[in-house]
């Protein structure tokens, strides 16, 4: 097949126009196919009609159109930071345009140049504080533009420009997932068509046409992959028959140096009526942040030894699969069990050691990341396969780890509750338990939503629990300064908290752009107490336990979702000393405010379903299969039914002809 035939299998690099430079820039937002690129859709559209002055409000959001009639003053400020001035000639007079941050426009804002310019007009001075400046002019009619999700070096017209050049090139090839049959039924377009709409839309009718079919499409293929992995596990029925003696379970149970939650109690008795059962388990365990998911794990694994076969627990990176590895070995103390540790990083001396102690049947128990499904790994009897954070793991990877037994029971646990509703559909190839209760004795983070100007008090709130020996966490929404961006940066929460804190105390970073070896070694340090003040973006979000850490404080709280923000503020809490969340916002605090009246994160997950939809639940894009590009769980939610009926007949219905599409579906699965 020749390159413009692979259609969305081509690589953005083939594209005319698009050099090593940009490319760079195209990867930096996950960017790397013609598909990647026709389906990174726009994140917004902006209404672009013209505004009459004589008409509009004091601080009204107005968009102008005009020349420029004055060369831009460039003005510059402490901290970075710069602004514009210029005059502008439009159609209601001439008028005086302000933006900040714009440095990099001055060589282009020439005398005459024709610019759009959006922002608040302040009657008074008759003077525009511009939000964004676009060169051009306004039709007499309102023009829908689609703003996209950038990075520095890549304007948004740019990216357009490169968007539709690959849906004129290539729009032909690319995949579309839906049978002709539906197609016809609900009367949608090609997706040549849906696509250049999406991203050159001529009416909102249209736009919400083609949207609709192109989040039914994305449903679709997702729901195909769902109801195929149903039917395998169903075909797949028969699992392994255990004896497994409950006695000595319940005598293990007894003595534990805690009391089970009756939420625990009941998961338990799930999973051991599944290890019972012939049937094969495939359940998801759901638990809020701190729950204790792991001691529900350990007597799954428990009781799989009871009958005879080998465990293996699969964590996403390599510092929680050393927490578990402690943590298990450290509740095992006491019984026959050997636990055993498997991570990429180990030398080959040791890891050899633990293949052969898991060939021979002489290791019970093994604790790992993605090196327990490497090809040198075999197992002598693997009765039972458990995925920490589950949706950090593809399909693949879920599946070679299964593979690497006979027909073993499968677990999955995830700490970010989803709604249950949603969770039985998303996860419809699962049986579902979950813990809400939280362990006797622990105690709720205090939560606190501060402002900027409240800055003084946060500090000395800091300063209290570094006084008592205590740790603590920083949080920044990103790395590095961008043009484009006000947003708190790492590198400058580091200067300032040297500023306050660093004569006396340890600092440190860690982000998601650090090489592994680099991060788990800071947070090595971090939890052995040789650093006082981590401050890190959301790369935290699941990590070890610190039981020293007493306060979270969380920059741009506005800028996460709920969801993420109560998985961050899950990272304390987790010793005796009563916690502190703080969330820094000067904007959207109504919104935050619901964290200071529960620690519930069912109860705050469906406040995210309600006012954002699905895409924060996992997250910073960490999401896997729910990584979703256009379609939205919850607003979406009827159109997901539709899809998953549709898909579920398509997959069972061999009067479909069409075996070169389903082929594609059963490739879509993989592809995750």
């Amino acid at each position: 097949m020749n390159e413009k035939g692979r259609g969305s299998m081509l690589e953005v690099s083939k594209m005319k126009g698009i050099g090593p430079k940009t490319l760079t820039l195209l990867n930096k937002i996950n960017i790397y196919t013609i598909d990647d690129l026709v389906s990174h859709y726009p994140f917004r559209y902006d209404l672009l009609k013209r505004s009459d002055l004589k008409t509009v409000q004091e601080n009204d959001k107005v968009i102008l159109d005009g020349k420029i009639e004055s060369i831009p003053i460039l003005l510059r400020f402490k901290g970075g930071l710069n602004k514009l001035n210029f005059r502008l000639v439009t159609p209601s007079g001439v008028v005086g345009v302000s933006i900040f941050n714009r440095a990099f426009l001055k060589s282009n804002l020439t005398i005459g140049t024709n610019v759009i310019v959006i922002g608040k007009y302040d009657r008074a001075k008759n003077i525009i504080t511009a939000s964004d400046i676009k060169f051009g002019t306004l039709s007499n009619e309102a023009k829908i533009e689609p703003v996209y999700h950038c990075t520095s070096g890549l304007t948004n017209k740019n990216l357009a420009n490169y968007i539709n050049g690959a849906i004129m090139l290539y729009g032909k090839e690319i995949k579309d997932y839906i049978p002709k049959k539906y197609l016809d039924k609900y009367g949608f377009s090609n997706k040549r068509t849906a696509l250049s709409i999406v991203h050159n839309p001529p009416t909102m009718e249209k736009l919400k046409e083609a949207s609709i079919r192109l989040k039914y499409e994305e449903l679709f293929a997702f729901m195909f992959k769902i109801n195929y992995l149903k039917e395998q596990n169903h075909k797949e029925k028969l699992g392994i028959k255990r004896s497994i003696d409950m006695t000595k379970l319940e005598s293990f149970i007894k003595k534990l140096p805690f009391e089970l939650t009756d939420d625990q109690k009941k998961a338990t008795k799930e999973i051991i009526d599944d290890l019972n059962s012939k049937n094969r388990m495939n359940r998801l365990l759901q638990g809020d942040v701190g729950s204790g998911k792991t001691i529900v794990s350990v007597l799954a694994m428990y009781a799989n030894y009871l009958s005879g076969y080998q465990s293996a627990l699969m964590a996403p990176t390599e510092i929680l699969a050393t927490q578990h590895y402690n943590t298990i070995r450290e509740l095992l103390r006491g019984t026959p069990i050997e636990v055993g540790l498997l991570t990429g990083s180990m030398t080959k001396r040791d890891k050899q050691e633990i293949y052969d102690e898991l060939a021979n049947g002489t290791m019970q128990i093994v604790i790992g990341t993605h090196a327990l499904i490497q090809e040198d790994v075999h197992y002598q009897n693997l009765g039972l396969v458990i995925t920490d954070e589950q949706h950090r793991f593809g399909v693949n990877q879920r599946a070679n780890l299964k593979n690497k037994g006979v027909k073993p029971d499968v677990l999955y646990m995830s700490a970010t509750p989803i709604p249950r509703t949603y969770a039985l559909t998303i996860y419809g190839d699962m049986d579902v338990s979950i813990i809400k209760e939280m362990p006797k004795g622990r105690k709720p983070v205090k939560t606190y939503v501060k402002t900027n100007d409240e800055m003084k008090e946060i500090l000395e709130m800091m300063y209290e629990e570094l006084k008592q020996k205590h740790q603590i966490y920083v949080i920044a929404p990103l790395i590095e300064e961008s043009e484009n961006s006000d947003l708190t940066t790492v590198n400058e929460l580091r200067d300032k908290m040297n500023l306050a804190f660093g004569s006396k105390y340890k600092i440190d970073i860690v982000h998601g752009k650090m090489a592994s070896g680099a991060k788990d070694l800071i947070m090595a340090e971090f939890l052995q107490n040789k650093v006082n003040i981590l401050i890190s973006t959301t790369v935290i979000e699941v990590g070890v336990d610190v039981p020293n850490a007493s306060m979270i404080v969380i920059f741009d709280a506005n800028r996460f979702g709920l969801s993420t923000l109560h998985q961050l503020r899950g990272r304390v809490g987790r010793g005796e000393t009563e916690s502190k969340c703080i969330l820094i916002s000067s904007q959207d605090t109504d919104r935050l405010k619901i964290m200071e009246k529960t620690n519930d994160g069912f109860l705050i997950s469906e406040e995210d379903f309600k006012l954002r939809g699905h895409g924060d639940l996992f997250g910073t894009k960490q999401s896997g299969d729910m990584a979703f590009k256009i379609a939205n769980v919850r607003q979406d939610y009827k159109i997901l039914v539709q899809a998953r009926d549709d898909s579920y007949e398509y997959l069972l219905d061999t009067s479909f002809d069409n075996e070169e599409l389903k082929q594609s579906l059963m490739e879509s699965i993989n592809d995750n």
